[in-house]
């Protein structure tokens, strides 16, 4: 059975490696790889600091965000503990196929306090928190500059695509919700987490710091990517970031490639000529940004030698 499961998982992140790999040799000749290897080579050292700083905040709000969750869930978690965990999660998300392997480490290495339940719920209601963030300023930015243009020239598969992810993504949620009155233990399990979400994310102690914290993780992760853009020499609007941007990083969720490498880069290339890019320079600012966040989270790398502390430490 174990052999079975590391063959299959073997199977899956080779998969996963081809399809990253096919889709980058693809761009490559679709969006003028050679071009966009010209422009890699001019980037701009001051817009990569600002994209490293934004990715670094963003990173501690992160953190804060878990931590504030958490302790809503009865798992206290101090704020140093936090932030070293969640350095390290990202850093093995970002370098291990499957995107969640950082995430279930931090949950099963916090789960000491209130079990590996309660601590499983604090990582996925935190993550969760923050591609809602990401989608919901995606969803009002597209229909405010759709009703009111604002230098976009949308068209209709656009704004189907747009309409289609947001209506896609609620589907799901209210699956999930209608899953609690499921038969067996599925359904007893969906009511407890849609129950742990309510609290953790909109309790009345915690929603004004819980909108706060995402409304500044989405700023930072949008501005990080504007800076890329900036480093390369391509200038966005504030209306294409709010729009085109979410979207772009929201392909990164398809779990078909490593870490969403191929996806992003495809999709910066198709949506930002909207705003009047190239496809080369938008793949060059993909290519950025992408970077810039492995570099972000190389202090994960600290933790592997910093001495384990107590999760209740200050």
């Amino acid at each position: 059975m174990a052999t079975s499961s590391i063959g299959r998982r073997a199977l899956i992140v080779g998969a996963q490696a081809l399809v990253t790999v096919g889709l980058l040799v693809l761009l490559w000749q679709v969006a003028d790889g050679r071009d966009a290897a010209a422009v890699l080579l001019g980037v701009n050292p001051w817009w990569l600091a600002v994209a490293l700083v934004a990715l670094t905040v963003h990173t501690v709000l992160a953190a804060e965000r878990w931590r504030l969750t958490a302790g809503a869930l009865g798992l206290p978690l101090g704020r140093w503990h936090a932030l070293r965990e969640y350095y390290l999660a990202q850093l093995v998300n970002s370098t291990v196929p499957g995107g969640v392997v950082g995430d279930a480490g931090r949950a099963v290495r916090s789960r000491e306090q209130a079990g590996l339940t309660v601590a499983a719920q604090a990582v996925v209601v935190e993550r969760f928190a923050g591609q809602v963030a990401l989608l919901a300023t995606m969803t009002i930015a597209v229909t405010v500059t759709a009703l009111a243009p604002g230098g976009l020239e949308w068209s209709g598969w656009m704004l189907r695509l747009a309409a289609t992810i947001t209506l896609v993504s609620l589907a799901v949620v209210g699956v999930l919700l209608a899953a609690r009155w499921l038969p067996g233990r599925v359904g007893p399990r969906m009511a407890e987490l849609s129950r742990t979400a309510a609290i953790a994310l909109v309790g009345r102690r915690v929603v004004l710091a819980q909108l706060a914290l995402s409304a500044g993780t989405t700023a930072c992760i949008l501005i990080a990517f504007w800076a890329s853009a900036a480093a390369v020499g391509l200038s966005l609007s504030f209306a294409a970031v709010v729009t085109l941007v979410p979207l772009i990083l929201l392909t990164m969720l398809v779990p078909i490639t490593i870490s969403g490498w191929g996806l992003r880069e495809g999709a910066a290339a198709a949506l930002l000529p909207l705003a009047g890019a190239t496809a080369s320079a938008s793949l060059a600012a993909s290519v950025v940004f992408g970077l810039v966040g492995l570099a972000a989270v190389l202090p994960g790398l600290l933790v592997v030698w910093v001495r384990p502390a107590a999760a209740g430490e200050g």
